[in-house]
């Protein structure tokens, strides 16, 4: 543990001497630890983070459209191995049928009462509550009926949401809080995307307007797939959690870590008045199929440039004439599948896998991607297969 923070001190050494060059200084990480249930590669990434973490926030307990209570469990030797503040996130469904004020501070009570007396540095609750505009009020009531119930140097913290800012409820729910984070993922129609730069730089902007005490950002380090159904409604979201729900109607959403070091690069360049850090949402493992790999975590989270090498090869096989043809991530950063593999031989017959198929046109054969989805930094994707004279050559196009 001793080791731990003597790391995180020299991280914010190098902060300063940065700031002292004249370039701007890196925004802290904190990181969402959002899984329900414990995984030992899970406990591992919580207990030697491999990215600089300023503070875990961990879920903690959620209560679900019908008014009831679920409490987790986290590793707490992980937690305090890492030597990292942690804060205890409390998620009310926004969508809650009943407001119970009485229930709602006996539940967040009893989490502060199960997390203080655990050998981990606790920092504070915060209160995850995605509810509609109308409902701020009787959200702001909660947040100060709850304040005296916190102890010494605990801290409140609230998450915001973009449809708010117009409400003039929202200065009054954040004056609550001794800080709040904005989202600015997966807050808009599945359709738009996960992330648009554009639009966060705009809620950024005018979410300062609003509070002068110290906020932060949470942005995405995940893809998602969002089905669709018969009636053109949002069927199911799979993300942290997986479904049954079959790949048929579905598109998947990705948070391109390139992206997203450009934007925190634009932020710390000029960030908005009281910005004070970024909430990663959220820490991957490789148990999380969906969430970015480590090295992309690593790269992003450490300032460090992306590299991108993706690549198609034909790999032969006992058949002499028949190719497999896989993509193959040679780089640190997570990447978008190419739209199309064309092939550059003759070749007699082919066909595609895992969601390529086979095209011809005017300049030849090709495998088309038919759905989106992206390959992860150190990994490989088979997509089809080839049947030609002699080896093929293949490229990529975006």
């Amino acid at each position: 543990m001793v080791l731990q923070r003597v790391g995180w001190l020299a991280w914010l050494l190098v902060a300063a001497l940065v700031t002292a060059c004249g370039k701007p200084a890196p925004l802290p990480n904190d990181a969402y630890v959002w899984q329900r249930q414990w995984t030992p590669t899970l406990s591992r990434a919580v207990a030697k983070p491999s990215a600089p973490i300023r503070v875990w926030r961990v879920l903690a307990a959620e209560m679900d459209v019908h008014g009831q209570w679920r409490m987790f469990t986290p590793d707490w030797q992980a937690l305090a191995a890492s030597g990292m503040p942690v804060v205890a996130v409390v998620r009310i469904e926004g969508q809650l049928q009943q407001w119970d004020q009485p229930v709602l501070l006996g539940g967040v009570r009893q989490v502060l009462s199960r997390w203080r007396v655990q050998r981990v540095v606790f920092a504070g609750v915060e209160i995850d509550h995605d509810c509609a505009t109308s409902r701020l009020p009787d959200y702001a009531s909660f947040l100060s009926a709850l304040r005296p119930h916190l102890q010494g140097g605990e801290r409140l913290s609230v998450t915001a949401l973009p449809t708010w800012l117009d409400s003039a409820s929202l200065d009054d729910l954040l004056a609550q809080a001794d800080e709040s984070v904005l989202q600015v993922h997966a807050v808009q129609s599945p359709r738009a995307g996960l992330f648009n730069a554009e639009k966060a730089h705009e809620w950024l902007a005018d979410f300062a307007r609003h509070t002068r005490r110290p906020w932060r950002v949470a942005l995405p380090a995940y893809g998602t797939r969002v089905s669709w159904g018969a009636d053109g409604r949002v069927s199911s979201i799979e993300s942290e959690r997986p479904t049954l729900i079959g790949s048929e109607g579905s598109s998947e959403l990705f948070a391109d870590p390139r992206l997203m070091q450009r934007f925190v690069a634009s932020l710390e360049n000029e960030a908005p008045p009281g910005l004070a850090g970024v909430v990663w949402f959220r820490l991957p493992t490789d148990d999380d199929s969906r969430a970015w790999s480590t090295a992309s975590w690593d790269a992003v989270l450490g300032r460090t440039p992306l590299r991108m090498s993706l690549r198609a090869v034909a790999e032969p096989s006992a058949d002499p004439q028949r190719y497999d043809v896989r993509l193959l991530n040679e780089g640190d950063a997570d990447v978008p599948l190419p739209s199309l593999v064309r092939v550059e031989g003759t070749c007699v017959a082919a066909d595609g896998i895992n969601g390529y198929g086979l095209q011809r046109g005017e300049r030849g054969v090709y495998l088309q991607r038919s759905s989106a989805g992206s390959l992860r930094a150190g990994r490989g994707m088979a997509i089809g297969w080839l049947r030609c004279d002699a080896a093929p050559v293949l490229r990529t196009e975006f």
